[in-house]
């Protein structure tokens, strides 16, 4: 992949997170019963800057988890046995410090895609606990969705062909905060026998 265009710089990275931070106080009347849960491994980055954000002007920290939805995905590839498909046992995957029971959990995500990785940390959360309300903010909505699913907090929409990806580099993993679009390169498309 080659880099094709840089999306948004660590200020617009910080700006997207400030004014989303503000709709989720706004949207909830405040931080009462809400959670914020980031989908690993970025997501989890962002929901702590955004529980940090919230503290800075509501004075209340809002706790942060983190969903592991590795085991929930319905696209793993496996054995099939008597036509029905793969799937693995499920496991504890959620690391939550209070009970999401009836409170407003805020899903964080980097980017959104096809909404599958949402609908596994969905599937995860409601393992955990019946929330009152599901609510999802990305830093990126690139579209290409395959399932009935849309953020309520969006950092950026960025339309994009399949032939994209969209990498989010965060300073806690990558040293730097950047978003950029990559294209895949003749050589690549070479090697792949595309």
């Amino acid at each position: 992949m080659a880099e094709k265009a840089v999306i948004l710089d660590a200020q617009a990275v910080r700006r997207a997170l400030v004014r989303i931070a503000h709709e989720i106080v706004e949207r909830n009347k405040g931080t009462e019963d809400v959670v914020l849960v980031g989908i690993r491994t970025r997501g989890v980055y962002l929901a702590r800057r955004l529980s940090d954000m919230i503290a800075s002007f509501e004075e209340e920290r809002v706790p942060v988890g983190s969903v592991d939805v590795t085991h929930y995905r319905d696209d793993r590839r496996g054995p099939v046995k008597s036509g029905q498909p793969f799937r693995e046992p499920r496991i504890q995957s959620a690391e939550i410090p209070v009970p999401v029971v009836n409170r407003r959990v805020v899903l964080v995500d980097d980017v959104l895609y096809t909404g599958r990785t949402v609908r596994a940390a969905m599937d995860a959360l409601i393992d955990v606990g019946r929330p009152r309300s599901i609510q999802l903010a990305v830093l990126i909505d690139r579209g290409h969705r395959e399932l009935p699913i849309r953020p309520d907090y969006v950092g950026k929409n960025v339309p994009t062909s399949r032939s994209e990806a969209v990498a989010v580099m965060m300073r806690e993993v990558d040293g730097v905060d950047r978003v950029v679009i990559e294209e895949e390169t003749d050589t690549a498309l070479d090697e792949s026998g595309g």
